[in-house]
C-alpha cells in the first residue's frame, strides 16, 4: 500500500485543508504514516508565510522530508508555496508546489512526477481566483469538535499582513454545500461544528443577498447539531442582524472570538484596521446587552511600528476596560512585502517582550474573572479527550459553549457526550466541574443556566 505524511505548519485553516488532502490520498488507496517515525512514498508539506519565521521553518521542513527519503515524492503546498514556489523549487529535492488552490489536482501531479521525475510548478496567480476550492473533510481523527470551511482569501489588506497575497480575495462557500457537509459531520458522531474561514466573518461578501447571518439560520435547521461556533469575527461585521441571529440561534454558542489587533487609534490606523476603539467598544457593549454572559476572546499585535510607550498604555486600559475572557497576544514581527515591515520607527525587540508579559498577564487575570462569575452555575460540555494533566486518573476535559475549558470526573465513555456540568472552581486556563447528568443524543441543549440578572449581580 502506498504511503503518505503530511507536514502541517500555521493556522487551523492550513490543518483543515491537510486533512481534506488526507482524504483525496486515503480515497486513492493510501495509508498515512508518521513524518518523523516512517518513511513514506509522498511527503506534503503544507507551509505557513504570516512571518518570516514562518517560511524559514517551512524550508527546514522540506528538507527534513527530503533526507528522510530522498526517493519519496516531496510535494509542498499552503502559502509559502503560494507566495515564494521559485525560492522553494530552488531546495534540492522538491519534486512539487501547489499554492493555495488545485489541491483537488494533486494525486495527479504526483502520479506524473512518479513516471517522469520533472518537477512541477503548479502555482497559479491567486488573485484571479473567485471560486472556493470545495475539498470535503468529513471527519477528523482525534477530534470531537469538526471544523467546517466556509471561506477563503480576504479583502482588507492590513499593513502588517501577506494573507491577501497568499490566499486571494475573499470567496464564498456555496450554502448548499455547507449544509451538506454539516449533516455529514452530524452524521460522523460530531456535535460541535466550528465556522472557519481565512476572514470567516466575510462570508457572503461576494455573493447576493446571504452572509453568515443567513447561513447560521440554515446551520440550526441541521438536525442531531448542537452548537455552531464562528472561529473569528470581525467587530465591523458584527451587525443588528448578526445579533438578531445569534440571540435566537438555539445552537450558537455565546462565544465570539473578535480580533482587535491595538488599542490605541493611530496605532490601528498604521495597520489599516477598519474601526475605531470608539466603534470597537460600542460594538461589544451592544454584545453584553444582547448576549449576557458572552465570551469575548481577541487578538492583539504588540509593538506596531511607531507604538509609543503613551500608546501601549492607553491601549492596555482600553483593553482592561472590554474585559475580554482571553487574549492571544502576539509580538508584531516583520513580514518582508507588507508596508509595516518598511515602516519606520521599529520597535525594539526586549520593549516588544516586555509589553507582551504585561499583556498576558493581563489576559489571565482577566481569564480568571470572566471564570469566577460562572462558579455555581451549570453549564454544557462536550469532552474531548482524557484529562491530558493526568492520564488515566478518570479526569475527562471539555470546553463549555462559552469557551472555558472545564475538567471533571468521567470515563472516557462521555467523550463526544453532551454533559451537564456544574462550575465549582475556577483557573486562568481550565475550571473544575462536577457531572450533573448526561443529556440523551437528540435533545436539544439548554446554553446555560445562569440568567442575565445572577450574571449582573455575579459581576458586581
Amino acid at each position: 500500500m502506498p504511503s503518505v505524511a503530511f507536514y502541517t505548519l500555521g493556522c487551523k485553516v492550513n490543518f483543515y485543508d491537510t486533512e481534506a488532502m488526507w482524504q483525496l490520498f486515503k480515497n486513492a488507496g493510501y495509508e498515512q504514516v508518521d513524518f518523523e517515525e516512517k518513511t513514506a512514498d509522498v511527503y506534503i508539506i503544507n507551509t505557513c508565510t504570516v512571518t518570516n519565521t514562518g517560511d524559514k521553518k517551512s524550508r527546514q521542513i522540506i528538507r527534513r522530508a527530503v533526507r528522510r527519503n530522498p526517493d519519496a515524492v516531496i510535494a509542498v503546498t499552503g502559502c509559502y508555496a503560494q507566495t515564494s514556489p521559485a525560492e522553494i523549487l530552488a531546495i534540492p529535492g522538491v519534486d512539487l508546489v501547489v499554492g493555495t488552490q488545485d489541491r483537488e489536482k494533486l494525486l495527479d501531479f504526483v502520479g506524473q512526477i512518479q513516471s517522469d521525475r520533472t518537477p512541477v510548478n503548479a502555482v497559479r496567480n491567486i488573485m484571479k481566483t473567485r471560486e472556493f476550492e470545495e475539498l470535503d473533510v468529513p471527519d477528523f481523527a482525534d477530534r470531537t469538535r469538526a471544523f467546517l470551511k466556509i471561506q477563503e482569501g480576504c479583502n482588507n489588506f492590513c499593513t502588517f499582513c501577506i494573507i491577501p497575497w497568499s490566499r486571494g480575495l475573499s470567496r464564498s462557500r456555496d450554502p448548499k454545500s455547507v449544509i451538506s457537509q454539516a449533516e455529514q459531520l452530524v452524521a460522523a458522531g460530531y456535535k460541535e461544528i466550528v465556522l472557519t474561514g481565512i476572514h470567516t466573518g466575510g462570508y457572503g461578501d461576494d455573493m447576493e443577498n446571504f452572509d453568515l447571518a443567513d447561513l447560521i439560520m440554515e446551520l440550526d435547521k441541521v438536525e442531531g447539531l448542537e452548537r455552531i461556533r464562528i472561529s473569528s469575527i470581525e467587530a465591523s461585521q458584527i451587525d443588528e442582524k448578526m445579533i438578531d441571529v445569534l440571540n435566537r440561534s438555539s445552537k450558537m454558542c455565546r462565544h465570539l472570538h473578535i480580533p482587535l489587533q491595538a488599542g490605541e487609534n493611530s496605532v490601528l490606523k498604521r495597520m489599516r484596521r477598519k474601526y475605531t476603539t470608539e466603534e470597537f467598544a460600542a460594538k461589544i457593549k451592544r454584545l453584553h446587552e444582547a448576549l449576557p454572559g458572552v465570551a469575548i476572546t481577541t487578538d492583539v499585535i504588540v509593538g506596531f511600528p511607531g507604538e509609543t510607550e503613551e500608546m501601549f498604555e492607553e491601549g492596555f486600559r482600553f483593553m482592561q476596560d472590554i474585559a475580554f475572557s482571553e487574549m492571544h497576544v502576539f509580538p508584531y514581527s516583520k513580514r518582508t512585502g507588507t508596508p509595516a515591515a518598511r515602516m519606520d520607527d521599529q520597535v525594539d525587540e526586549e520593549v516588544k517582550n516586555e509589553r507582551v508579559h504585561k499583556l498576558i498577564e493581563l489576559s489571565e487575570s482577566m481569564q480568571l474573572d470572566y471564570a469566577k462569575k460562572w462558579v455555581g452555575e451549570v453549564v454544557d460540555v462536550i469532552p474531548e479527550r482524557d484529562y491530558k494533566g493526568a492520564p488515566g486518573t478518570g479526569l475527562v476535559m471539555g470546553y463549555s459553549d462559552n469557551y472555558l475549558q472545564i475538567v471533571f470526573e468521567g470515563t472516557e465513555a462521555l467523550v463526544g457526550q453532551l454533559c451537564r456540568v456544574k462550575i465549582t472552581e475556577a483557573g486562568v486556563n481550565e475550571c473544575r466541574g462536577q457531572l450533573v447528568r448526561v443529556l440523551d443524543q437528540g435533545t436539544s441543549s439548554v446554553r446555560h443556566e445562569m440568567s442575565a440578572p445572577a450574571l449582573e449581580a455575579k459581576a458586581l
